[in-house]
Order: structure tokens, then sequence, then C-alpha cells
């Protein structure tokens, strides 16, 4: 699952809540939710999606693996849709070009994740024991 999906999955799977405290809010100025609705929200994000494919290795290096696939995913459907839409198939400018952001939004997103991630390694390279 990339992160443009799991940020919309989750986005949708929220209800409305008020982001400043109202006037029922408790004295640690917090919204209450009630604690069934937390239960719900909690199972159904923990379930996931019906139809989505939950990871097969729950590590570190399988979320890479995860993340660098689906990258790869978005990339191969950009690719296919602008290649039928040059062939003139039917297939729609604005969807190739939403196509071809999103494969490039993606890339931009796991570039920056790697860079963390190399800049968090040298920074643990440089601490002394």
């Amino acid at each position: 699952m990339n992160a443009l999906t799991s940020i919309r999955q989750l986005w949708s799977a929220v209800p409305s809540v008020p982001l400043a405290p109202s006037d029922k809010a408790g004295a640690s100025g917090g919204v209450s939710i009630p604690t069934a609705e937390l239960r719900e929200l909690n199972g159904s994000q923990l379930a996931g999606p019906v139809g989505a494919t939950q990871p097969s290795d729950a590590s570190f290096a399988g979320l890479l693996g995860n993340l660098v696939q689906d990258v790869n995913a978005k990339q191969d459907v950009a690719s296919q849709s602008l290649r039928d839409l040059q062939s003139g198939q039917n297939v729609s400018l604005h969807q190739t070009m939403i196509a071809m952001q999103e494969a490039s939004v993606s890339f931009q997103l796991m570039v920056e994740v790697r860079n963390k991630l190399l800049e968090s390694y040298q920074e643990l390279m440089r601490m002394s024991v």
C-alpha cells in the first residue's frame, strides 16, 4: 500500500472531529471521543480495507520493499497509460497526466525517505560509544 492510498483511507475513515477545543472539552483541553468510536476506528484500521493486501513481512526491510514495489507499480501504470495515449487508444489526457504526477510524487517521496534513512545512519556512525 502506498502513502497516498493509506492517507486517503485514514482520512475517509476518521469522522469529522473539531481540532480546536470546544465547550465540551475536558479539563485537559482535549476533545473527548467516545470509547466505542475509538474501538471501532482501531478495529477498522487494523483490519484494513476489504481487498487490500497486508504486508507479508512486518519487518523494516519488508516495509521498504513494499514501498519500492508500490513506486514501481505506479511507474508502470503511468508508462502504460502514456503508451496507450500515444497509440490512440481511448485514454484521456488528464488521467494520463494524473498517473504520471502520482508516479513522480511517489518516487520523490521514496527518494526523500532514502535520504532521511541515510542521514540517520550517518548520524549513528558519528556517535561515540
